[in-house]
């Protein structure tokens, strides 16, 4: 567990040491795209945060390399080495997209070369473990066509949902902390060397997402672009491969006891098959909901729009930062809900915890103008938006300040003075009476 941390503190400093410099880059190359219909921020802002990422990603397996117990990772297998030359091949395409806007198929034909390179290193489904049936073996083309279609659809998932500052780092980060847990759990308490690779993917991930959201939080100083969230779904897609396709079920050794007992012993065989959905489930949600939506109108599946998740959280009134917190809210609570009920599964406290969450998640969604408010105690660790007393004390007295000053008749032949809403207000109802005063004299 200890190198396991270390891989992952290594791949966060070197991803946040980066971001800055990388960020001046991206401004002086010129990779701040003029701000779109369907964007949500109001200036400019630099990508290619990608960049960053990608040579964490590079650190983490250089550091893992050179530790004792995740060299045997290198040794043994040649996933590690498939990850990064996929991943090398994903992150150049996303650069190029970040600065010069490339075709959406042309994009798309870059993620299917990136999956067959890792294809062909080794990086596939083997077989399957279906309920009912047992471990399923697939052929070189079965296999083939079901990695490619994994990675398609959460490269595309991610790269969907990345909409908001720091929304689909948040998410993956989220998606890769319950992916590490249960995949260390397959290797450390089933002893199965080969669910070492996705616990490894699933620590540089943590380290990359968390290196980035610092820069990244609103509001973003800069975005990761298509080079960072397309990287980042190409890694959560290779941890999903690796402990699907390779781990045999069978090492495992549950089949025994009464039918009902085997059963529930055989979970986590079958959650391999649900975790790699569950951990993408919002962002995957959203992707179907696009598609759909867009035929529908008669439009391309890729062209963009504002009726994302994130895009109907803010038009309901929720602010920037509770939309991303209620969206980090849902995958946490589907990853670990899944997680958990892996590790108890016949336990019925489980089922009950998630839907007392999942209430409370739809109550959070209803109540876009409520404002928390924390515990005195807690005040000095919060901004002070949230804070009681004076914060409060002096929002009631620039509300009453407000109210006098709209209940005052404007001075004749003074300008108003002030800043804020209604000093910008009282300017644009001067300007309206001396145009008219003005045009009056002219007559």
């Amino acid at each position: 567990m200890r190198e396991y941390l270390l891989t992952l503190c290594v791949t966060a400093a070197v991803t946040y040491l980066l971001t800055g410099p990388v960020r001046k880059f991206a401004i002086v190359a010129g990779a701040m795209p003029e701000i779109r219909a369907r964007d949500v921020h109001r200036e400019p802002t630099p990508r290619l945060g990608g960049i960053a990422m990608f040579f964490g990603l590079c650190a983490g397996l250089l550091v893992a390399d050179h530790l004792q117990n995740l060299n045997e990772v290198f040794e043994n297998s040649n996933e590690p080495r498939a990850l990064l030359s996929g991943a090398a091949v994903i992150w150049l395409i996303g650069v190029l997209d970040d600065k010069f806007e490339i075709d959406a198929l042309i994009k798309l034909g870059g993620q299917m070369i990136a999956a067959g390179v890792m294809v062909m290193q080794g990086l596939t489904i083997l077989w399957l473990p279906v309920p009912g049936v047992g471990s399923v073996s697939l052929s070189d083309q079965q296999g083939t066509l079901l990695t490619v279609a994994l990675v398609l659809i959460t490269i595309n998932a991610v790269n969907f949902v990345d909409g908001l500052d720091g929304l689909a780092a948040g998410m993956v980060c989220i998606a890769a902390a319950a992916f590490f847990l249960y995949a260390y759990r397959i290797w450390f308490s089933y002893g199965i060397e080969s669910a070492a690779p996705a616990t490894l993917f699933a620590a540089i991930l943590m380290g990359m997402c968390l290196g980035f959201l610092p820069h990244n939080m609103h509001p973003a100083r800069i975005f990761m672009g298509d080079s960072g969230s397309m990287l980042i779904g190409l890694v959560l897609a290779a941890g999903a491969i690796s402990i699907t396709g390779q781990v045999d079920p069978d090492a495992m050794n549950l089949f025994a006891g009464s039918e009902r007992s085997a059963v529930h012993q055989t979970v986590p065989v079958y959650i391999p098959l649900l975790l790699p959905l569950t951990i993408i489930a919002v962002p995957a949600a959203d992707l179907i909901l696009a598609v759909v939506r867009r035929t529908w109108r008669g439009q391309s599946p890729f062209a963009a729009d504002r009726g994302h998740l994130h895009h109907r959280l803010l038009e309901i009134g929720h602010s920037h930062s509770r939309a991303v917190l209620i969206m980090y809210f849902w995958s946490a609570l589907i990853a670990f809900g899944a997680l958990a009920y892996s590790v108890h599964s016949a336990s019925m406290w489980i089922v009950l915890v998630v839907v007392v969450l999942s209430f409370v998640g739809l109550v959070l969604l209803l109540l876009p103008r409520f404002t928390p408010r924390t515990p005195r105690w807690m005040e000095a660790f919060v901004p002070p938006r949230y804070r009681r007393g004076r914060g409060e004390a002096e929002a009631e007295r620039a509300d009453a300040r407000d109210e006098v000053a709209d209940n005052v008749p404007p001075t004749p032949g003074i300008a108003a003075r002030g800043n804020g809403a209604t000093a910008i207000g009282r300017r644009s109802r001067l300007a309206e009476r001396d145009a008219d005063v003005d045009h009056s004299s002219r007559v």
